[in-house]
């Protein structure tokens, strides 16, 4: 099992600032001066933020823009399927990009951490359930909440990385 957390990468992992921009502009969005903020905060954002979380992001980086513009941004964002919306509990909306790549969040409802992580077994046992229901999986979510025994490790264990030295 790969896992990543939320947590600071490694220099090299370190995530391309004009990832979601280039989405932007391949899907025909116009990117004004604060959709091109507000995408490139998205872009490197290594946790799953809030818009709330989102809008202090960019503030900080430019005090002219207005939490109005990050919520519309967001939601332009998501309807354009570059955004994608996750309820982790909380009661807020938090984000990440698509093209994230597939999969899946083990939510600490302690703390709120997120841990992500892809699953070879998970796919297999999907994939064979919605064809023993006579279905051609499309695709498939998995949101995990869970609690540390007091006694467990601080760290989650990391498992192999994919190809090309990419986690999950």
């Amino acid at each position: 099992m790969d896992t990543r957390t939320d947590t600071p990468r490694d220099a090299e992992e370190r995530p391309d600032p004009l990832r979601i921009e280039r989405l932007c502009i391949e899907r025909g969005l116009k990117m004004t001066g604060q959709r091109r903020l507000i995408a490139r905060v998205l872009s490197e954002a290594i946790d799953h933020p809030d818009v709330e979380e989102l809008y202090r992001r960019a503030l900080a980086l430019d005090a002219r823009v207005s939490i109005a513009t990050v919520y519309r941004t967001v939601r332009l964002l998501e309807e354009k399927g570059i955004l994608e919306r996750h309820d982790f509990g909380g009661g807020r909306a938090r984000y990440e990009a698509t093209d994230h790549g597939h999969h899946y969040h083990l939510i600490d409802i302690d703390t709120g951490k997120v841990i992500e992580f892809s699953d070879v077994q998970h796919e297999a046992l999907a994939k064979a359930i919605a064809e023993r229901l006579g279905f051609t999986l499309i695709g498939h979510r998995l949101e995990l909440f869970g609690r540390r025994p007091a006694d467990a490790e601080a760290a989650p264990r990391r498992g192999p990385r994919r190809r090309g030295g990419e986690p999950a």
